[in-house]
């Protein structure tokens, strides 16, 4: 669940409460830059924003987690490489380009990662670079080296929106959470994600920055299971990305009086952050909240939760307001049925909005139910698609409404296994940003 019930009415209202969460930790700068270029690969004009996060002194303690494809980005070959490195100085983030199977593009990206060291007198190996865009075009590696400089110059202690600005592709709105502790320091969180996106660690991008004093070892095993608990319980629709990267560095300012309470801190920054990653998503009208529990294991309860959440009947008929339960009862058994055969679903219940609609093999459906039912998912709703006058579908916002999502209940009853799953529907948008990605 978020930490907060935010509501905003206009993009005025939600830039304010974003530059409000955007203080710097302590010993952290930010800069960007934006240039044209053109892509090789299709030879019309782009635009690229170079942003850069870095440290006063270098930071031992930092953490990162990548994604599991099997076609990963050269930011994310480097940045293995990088977690063995003593410390960190700074991480190099570009956008429209993934730098994903390029020609040379490990190559690219560690020249980049030079220059950026050599501009901030720090050691090449200290920098962590990351890429998001389309995948298989190579990075314009002149125009960037010649940009970097204004990136360097850029550098402030203010706030870190402008990097929250700068990571966005197709993203309707940029992201950032924080949690401030009592007796000083506090962790900010800034992501970059709207499609191609049910992250398997760990388009999605994440940096975490802090000052509280965690050591290494202690802070890659917190960012485990605050990853596991909240990224890896996101899908917006099925795909992993190349390059997905959650990354947290801390500065070591404010000395750690309480690390749970500090591991409890960054768990809510993720789960935040990756419920704004869903509501974020590509044409999303409405986040579930999918609850699974009474699974013989959390694993089996996550596994059927992304099954409901990947549900492409399902995921319309919500983007629809059309509550055909059918289709989430369908999805289940199609899970269970092919993954987990051996469950007894004879006692399973199932609610939406607290409504109970299916239970001992049974719905439990009438003519009140269907009312109180399309009420929920219309409240839920973000915004109501209407095409353009060219006929194409886009957003007619760019902030986020409200936090309410539609709330899906599975209750196996097997057992202690529970998870919360959150995912999209699937609506017009979805299809047109995507049919027309790269145009």
């Amino acid at each position: 669940m978020p930490s907060t019930d935010l509501r905003f009415s206009s993009r005025e209202q939600h830039r304010a409460w974003l530059a409000s969460q955007a203080r710097l930790p302590a010993g952290f700068r930010v800069g960007t830059t934006r240039f044209e270029f053109t892509p090789r690969e299709a030879p019309k004009p782009a635009r690229m924003t170079l942003t850069l996060i870095a440290l006063d002194q270098p930071a031992s303690a930092f953490a990162a987690m990548f994604t599991r494809n099997a076609f990963p980005g050269a930011p994310i070959t480097i940045g293995r490489r990088r977690l063995h490195e003593p410390a960190l100085s700074a991480i190099l983030v570009n956008n429209k380009i993934s730098n994903v199977c390029a020609p040379g593009g490990v190559e690219t990206a560690e020249t980049l990662c030079a220059r950026a060291a050599d501009l901030l007198g720090v050691p090449a190996t200290s920098v962590l670079p990351s890429s998001t865009g389309v995948i298989g075009w190579s990075l314009p590696l002149e125009t960037m080296l010649a940009h970097l400089p204004d990136a360097v110059a850029a550098l402030s202690t203010d706030s870190i929106l402008p990097a929250a600005e700068g990571i966005v592709t197709t993203d309707l709105y940029p992201k950032i959470r924080r949690v401030d502790f009592p007796g000083g320091g506090s962790i900010v969180g800034i992501a970059k994600g709207a499609g191609m996106i049910e992250p398997n660690l760990a388009t999605m991008l994440v940096y975490i920055l802090t000052d509280v004093d965690v050591s290494r070892d202690e802070l890659r095993a917190m960012l485990a299971r605050c990853v596991n608990a909240s990224f890896n319980n996101i899908s917006i629709d099925s795909d992993t990305s190349t390059s997905d990267t959650v990354a947290l560095i801390s500065s070591s300012r404010v000395p750690c009086d309480d690390p749970a309470a500090f591991e409890n801190a960054l768990n809510q920054v993720c789960r935040d952050l990756s419920e704004d990653v869903v509501r974020n998503g590509e044409g999303i009208h409405h986040v579930m909240r999918i609850r699974v529990h009474g699974a013989p294991s959390a694993d089996i309860a996550r596994a059927l939760g992304k099954a409901i959440a990947n549900a492409p009947l399902f995921k319309c008929a919500v983007a629809g307001n059309d509550p055909n339960v059918g289709r989430l009862v369908q999805a289940i058994g199609k899970h269970v049925g092919a993954h987990s055969p051996e469950l007894d679903l004879s006692r399973l219940s199932a609610r939406i909005g607290g409504i109970e609609i299916f239970a001992q093999g049974a719905f439990r459906l009438d003519p009140s139910k269907e009312t109180a039912l399309v009420a929920h998912l219309k409240n839920a709703e973000m915004y109501a698609s209407a095409p353009s006058a060219s006929g194409t579908f886009a957003p007619p916002i760019d902030f986020p409404p409200h936090e309410r999502c539609v709330e899906i209940e599975v209750d196996l009853a097997n057992g202690p296994g529970e998870c919360i799953v959150l995912g999209g529907d699937l609506t017009h948008e979805y299809v047109s940003e995507n049919a027309d990605y790269r145009s």
